[in-house]
């Protein structure tokens, strides 16, 4: 019964908001009220569900705050404070100028970008957007440089994709390898992609100068630090106040959507738009049996992951399904994204069509590289064929294969940069012999 009088209460507050919605489209002064008034419906109709069905959005509250404390808290909480430390030493400013012969080329952004890059591909969300807008209130980016550089670097951590999805899901190790590498080789496309937009705004200048890239960068590296200006025992208080204050908000939005996620399937909200996505699937060649799972993923990453694995549908679709939910990480992520670049200029238009762009790659991908790792034998760390848990020994585990993956990656792009920087300066000196 109470299901039938919320789902009754839900439908009229539709029918409600979309009469006023349009008697306020006939009034030209106060059109720019109507989202004012969806909004307030929304917030209305989900507390008087959590009214309602109070045990339920306990438990899912619950369920959200116990996924933010014993995984994602102890896991980004040493990455915050580590990368706000090393932009206040300077050392980011450095490491853009020895990455600017890359990154300028491929992904049209400063050298900085790659220190985001690197961090986001280690790291997971929202990694990627906390150390881009930091650059963008630094000036260290422009605003389009900033949008394409969040548009790539915000992405899942392989922790999520082996072990929560592969194998606490799908019971699977060996599908991990084809999650994650489908999900970075779509977020590298994206990036690639994206270098086009906004080109012919203004960039940020050429940091490399001339002479020595390495002792130019010594120098900006000294100047980036005292500029800052903070002492190392300010710097490290204040890194670790705002990495503390800025995993609360993530934590508020992943037990929030939790909730909302839980009251939108209970009413039977995810049941009608499930319906109709499920012919859309049907059209293009999809099991109809995935639709919930999208549905789930478009509201919450996890959730929607799970459904999938759960979803009676080929493997092969089942996967890819959840590499475009991973890929596309839900309106949870996109929250947090958006309260993170709330007191910047950043928009969030061109990180939802990237996240769109990511998802859509993500499948393809998938389907592309299915069964190939099997036939090569790609292995995977032990630990990372294994669910995600708060103990020590799992933590120290990840920081270690964290770090060294964000390391490795930062050393390869540096070679890659010096070659490149070899090679433009041999092109210049033949070119000056020429002439």
């Amino acid at each position: 019964m109470n299901r039938i009088v919320t789902t009754a209460g839900g439908l009229l507050a539709i029918v409600l908001l979309l009469y006023s919605s349009r008697k306020l489209r006939e009034q030209s002064r106060l059109r720019r009220y109507g989202g004012t008034y969806l909004m307030a419906g929304f917030a209305v109709a989900l507390t008087i569900s959590m009214v309602i069905y109070p045990e339920d959005a306990y438990f899912s509250a619950l369920g959200g705050l116990k996924i933010w404390w014993e995984v994602v808290f102890p896991a980004l909480l040493p990455f915050f404070v580590i990368s706000e430390i090393l932009m206040g030493l300077g050392v980011v400013a450095a490491m853009g100028i020895m990455l600017e012969p890359l990154m300028r080329p491929l992904f049209n952004v400063p050298g900085v970008g790659s220190f985001v890059m690197a961090m986001g591909l280690a790291s997971g969300y929202p990694i990627g957007a906390i150390l881009t807008s930091k650059l963008r209130r630094q000036n260290q980016c422009t605003q389009v440089e900033a949008e394409r550089l969040l548009s790539f670097t915000n992405t899942a951590d392989p922790l999520f994709m082996f072990g929560a999805v592969a194998v606490g899901m799908f019971a699977d190790a060996r599908l991990g390898t084809t999650i994650a590498l489908a999900h970075y080789l779509s977020s590298i496309t994206v990036g690639l992609c994206m270098r086009f937009y906004g080109r012919k705004q203004r960039t940020t200048p050429d940091t490399r100068g001339r002479g020595n890239i390495v002792v130019h960068a010594a120098k900006e590296l000294h100047r980036a630090k005292t500029k800052d200006g903070r002492p190392f025992g300010q710097l490290l208080g204040d890194a670790v106040r705002n990495s503390l204050n800025s995993l609360l908000a993530i934590g508020g939005f992943i037990i929030l959507f939790s909730v909302i996620i839980r009251v939108f399937t209970i009413i039977g909200i995810v049941d009608v738009l499930a319906s109709g996505i499920a012919g859309l699937l049907s059209a293009v060649g999809i099991s109809a049996a995935l639709s919930h799972s999208v549905i789930s993923g478009i509201f919450e990453i996890t959730i929607g992951t799970q459904v999938c694995a759960q979803a009676t549908a080929p493997l092969v679709q089942q996967v890819a399904m959840a590499g475009a939910i991973i890929a596309w990480s839900g309106f949870s992520v996109h929250a947090q994204v958006a309260s993170i670049i709330n007191d910047t200029d950043i928009r969030m238009g061109p990180y939802i069509v990237a996240r769109l762009g990511h998802a859509a790659l993500a499948f393809i991908y998938t389907l592309l590289l299915w069964n190939t790792f099997e036939v090569f034998g790609v292995s995977v760390p032990v630990f990372l064929s294994a669910a995600p848990d708060s103990g020590v020994q799992f933590f120290i585990n990840r920081m270690s294969y964290m770090g060294m993956r964000a390391f490795s990656f930062l050393g390869i792009a540096m070679l890659l940069s010096a070659l490149v920087a070899g090679l433009r300066g041999i092109k210049l000196s033949a070119w000056r012999v020429k002439a």
